[in-house]
């Protein structure tokens, strides 16, 4: 029986029998702006869990990267190789080898959630995205290239980085660092390529990575999920509609319920946060078939 070594907001980690294997447990918890909602979610760890390995899967076949998986050893749950974690920012050496990189890369091929947010704001002009300065933008507009981002791992709340603070902090080479943004665009063109294909769009979504032998990059975690990954329906879009197919579907609930506004201006302040309220037993309903088809739809297998 293994021992539980972290427990994140929706999934758990646990040691197996060899000290460089670890299972990842996907539970049917949900979570949006950093806190977990009292819900439970049925079929939500089955999904993310599957569709992931079908991402994995994918990528190892292309010959993109090296990933972290072993085998999927159950519905909701992967054996996985196990990465040292260092958290203390710039404490990883540069010769270190078999370690977690401390960062988050985001990569986003349409203007939509933060960074829709941060234009409105002002806070990102249009030249930032990879338009012509002046350039008026709309939501959901997609972008002439694909725009990365790369934010913190272990602070309590994601914080985006500039290129010296991500090096400061992961302490990679430039060569290194630039060879994990250039994976990711290679996987997301893969996952553009298959998500059209079944009627889907890709908006956007983030990718985690380890150092293995020879410091050569390995994806890990997971990704290309309705949690880590935004989705949209090609052919609403193509109508000039947006139809959220991801867990954006569920922030939404709470920005229009008022939450949202209230949460962060209680971090703004610096007070106690409010707690999140349970979902409507209709959303719950709403969004485990939501998981279920877009499974489905991403994958082309049944559930």
């Amino acid at each position: 029986m293994g021992e539980l070594l972290y427990k994140g907001k929706v999934k758990e980690v646990w040691s197996t029998e060899s000290p460089d294997v670890i299972e990842f447990r996907y539970t049917n918890q949900i979570s949006v702006f950093d806190q977990i909602i009292p819900s439970l979610i049925p079929s939500k760890g089955e999904s993310l869990n599957r569709t992931s390995a079908h991402w994995f899967n994918l990528v190892e076949k292309e010959g993109i990267c090296k990933t972290h998986v072993i085998e999927v050893n159950a519905p909701d749950r992967i054996l996985a190789r196990k990465f040292e974690v260092i958290k203390e920012p710039g404490a990883i050496s540069k010769d270190k080898e078999n370690v977690f990189v401390p960062l988050e890369v985001i990569c986003r091929h349409y203007l939509a959630g933060s960074g829709w947010r941060r234009y409105e704001r002002g806070d990102a002009p249009a030249e930032e995205f990879g338009f012509e300065p002046g350039t008026k933008l709309f939501e959901g507009i997609k972008l002439p290239k694909p725009y990365l981002e790369v934010s913190t791992k272990f602070e309590k709340f994601d914080r985006l980085l500039d290129r010296a603070e991500a090096l400061s902090i992961s302490n990679l080479s430039e060569n290194e660092f630039d060879s994990i943004l250039s994976i990711v665009v290679k996987i997301d063109e893969i996952i553009n390529k298959e998500a059209l294909s079944r009627g889907l769009i890709h908006v956007d979504g983030k990718k985690e990575f380890a150092l293995g032998e020879g410091r050569e990059p390995v994806l890990v975690d997971s990704f290309g999920t309705l949690d880590e990954d935004r989705w949209w329906d090609l052919e609403a879009y193509e109508k000039g509609e947006i139809v959220q197919l991801s867990k954006e579907f569920v922030r939404q609930h709470y920005l229009d319920s008022g939450h949202h506004d209230e949460l962060y201006k209680a971090r703004k302040e610096g007070s106690t946060e409010p707690p999140i309220p349970e979902l409507p037993e209709s959303v719950i309903k709403e969004t485990t078939e939501l998981y279920v088809n877009m499974f489905e739809r991403l994958t082309g297998a049944e559930f």
